[in-house]
């Protein structure tokens, strides 16, 4: 069993193994949940107490907590010289969040959005996954690429920056309230550390619990791993539903992703500093799929000025159809690209 890429308890064989990796699925699902509540919790206090709307919070604090653990391990991998899958997982879970997260965040609750807000953030991350398409034509994401994808992340940046100034009121938190920031920003931290340590708990007890089973590598890569990625904004979504915090949700979504695509991918092709490969499956079948999930997640919304159900509805089907064929393409019986 990994944890973090370290092997422990190689020792443990058959039930025992099987055994703690139940206990360390449990402790993992208790971390995620409860890390959930203190995150989103203090997320929205902190929203709420500056006057900033909670979908800037979700787009920038919030989306920056969620994909920390992306970030680690795609400059982990880029400094050891093993990029050659960070577009590929990229995009994969920029797909994931957007179909399976988003999908069951709107299906929950599809709310009203300010469209003058929605239309940028929501353009620049259209714009982010065409640009990075079209940037990837040469089977390879150049190097130089990356300053064009870190411009649109510094747009995105100075929107929420401007914006978060127009709805900060400097006499919103009051003298009690500001005894409590230091008590909100703890349990920030430590619910991103419970949701991070929750998700590779879960991930890594969820594997080796699958593969006792017998199921086969290829459907464990495609389910467990694929959702682990994801994880802590899944975490985050579905706490979100629950206390009824649907911006903070898709705000956290449509963050994660811009984050994923103009910023941590560009920081690997820099830090490899080498252009990164991009599979013929990429470009043919999983680019596609994200700019047509992007497309329905972000058009109608900036028309109609709020989200609705259909919209996850069709979202948890393109994901539904893009794993099968996926999991096809693996195991032989189709053949994509």
């Amino acid at each position: 069993m990994e944890f973090f890429g370290f092997s422990v308890f190689n020792s443990l064989e058959g039930g025992m193994l099987v055994a703690v990796a139940a206990v360390i699925f449990i402790v993992g699902l208790m971390l995620t949940i409860k890390g959930g509540d203190w995150f989103v919790d203090s997320a929205s206090w902190f929203a709420e107490a500056t006057g900033i709307p909670k979908f800037v919070v979700g787009a920038t604090v919030v989306s920056f907590a969620t994909t920390l653990p992306e970030l680690l391990v795609s400059v982990r991998a880029a400094m050891n010289g093993s990029a050659q899958l960070a577009i590929g997982n990229a995009v994969g879970s920029v797909t994931a969040n957007t179909t399976l997260i988003m999908g069951v965040s709107l299906v929950a609750i599809a709310g009203v959005v300010s469209r003058k807000s929605f239309s940028l953030k929501g353009g620049l991350f259209l714009a982010a996954i065409v640009g990075l398409t079209v940037l990837s034509f040469g089977n390879a994401l150049p190097t130089w690429s990356a300053y064009i994808l870190w411009a649109i992340f510094i747009v995105f940046m100075i929107s929420n920056v401007i914006e978060g100034k127009k709805g900060a009121e400097t006499d919103v938190i009051d003298i009690y309230e500001k005894k409590e920031v230091p008590k909100k920003i703890i349990w920030f931290l430590l619910g991103t550390a419970s949701i991070i340590l929750g998700a590779e708990f879960l991930v890594s007890s969820g594997k080796t619990i699958a593969s006792s089973l017998g199921v086969s590598e290829t459907i464990i890569g495609f389910t467990v791993i694929a959702l682990g990625t994801s994880l802590p904004e899944l975490v985050t979504t579905l706490t979100a539903i629950r206390k009824k915090e649907s911006s903070l949700s898709v705000g956290n979504i449509i963050g994660a992703n811009i984050i994923d695509t103009t910023l941590i991918l560009p920081l690997c092709a820099v830090i490899s500093g080498k252009p990164l490969p991009v599979e013929k499956i990429n470009l043919v079948f999983d680019f596609p799929v994200c700019i047509a999930a992007c497309a329905v997640a972000v058009i109608p919304t900036i028309i109609q000025g709020r989200f609705k159900k259909w919209q996850g509805f069709v979202l948890l089907g393109i994901y539904a159809v893009y794993m099968v064929l996926l999991i096809l393409n693996e195991t032989g019986l189709i053949a994509i690209g």
